[in-house]
């Protein structure tokens, strides 16, 4: 028979289970498009988490080559055989979209230091914002730790192969949107 836990002192972090006991965290992005790094963070998060979301941040202010339904279509795509996956999209506030779903952990990718920087300042704030609020920070597979969207766009522009960043799916779909804008240039 196992021992009750004693109760928290104030110097411990809150736990990490949403009020229904599960282990909920979010995946927050603007995934323009998602590529193999963003999946192999998704792929190790389903062994720690009861529920995944992964979250489309939905930015006006942000060009984005993809709209918000496009980028959720895809992951969903990708994501359609993981059960503990919900794919939804956000804007306003991460920790009042974490408050919607009962998500206590964000989890962020860490490619380099830095985005370390940048990505502390945040995990400070929305702890700040919200004190249920942890950050688990998280790195890609050794060969996937300098991809990002931004660079994966700018090599499509250009012409690049970028068959083992991405999945076959969503490098047609980057092809398709490019190719014609990288062709017009040349012209």
């Amino acid at each position: 028979m196992s021992q009750p836990r004693p109760p928290r002192s104030p110097g411990h972090p809150p736990s990490s289970r949403s009020p229904a006991g599960q282990r909920i965290a979010v995946y927050p992005g603007s995934f323009d498009p998602i590529h193999l790094g963003h999946l192999d963070l998704i792929e190790r998060c389903r062994g720690l988490f009861d529920v995944l979301y992964v979250a489309v941040l939905s930015n006006d202010t942000k060009r984005s080559l993809f709209s918000v339904e496009e980028r959720l279509d895809m992951i969903r795509q990708m994501t359609k055989g993981y059960p503990e996956c919900r794919v939804e999209s956000f804007s306003g506030l991460l920790v009042d979209f974490m408050d919607q779903v009962g998500a206590r952990v964000v989890v962020r990718g860490l490619r380099a230091v830095s985005d370390f920087d940048y990505e502390f300042q945040m995990a400070l704030m929305n702890r700040k914002l919200n004190s249920r609020v942890e950050t688990v920070f998280m790195v890609p597979k050794d060969d996937l730790t300098y991809v990002s969207s931004r660079l994966l766009k700018e090599v499509c522009s250009l012409g690049g192969d970028l068959s083992s960043f991405l999945p076959d799916i969503i490098w047609q779909r980057l092809k398709q949107r490019l190719a014609p804008a990288a062709k017009s240039e040349h012209a």
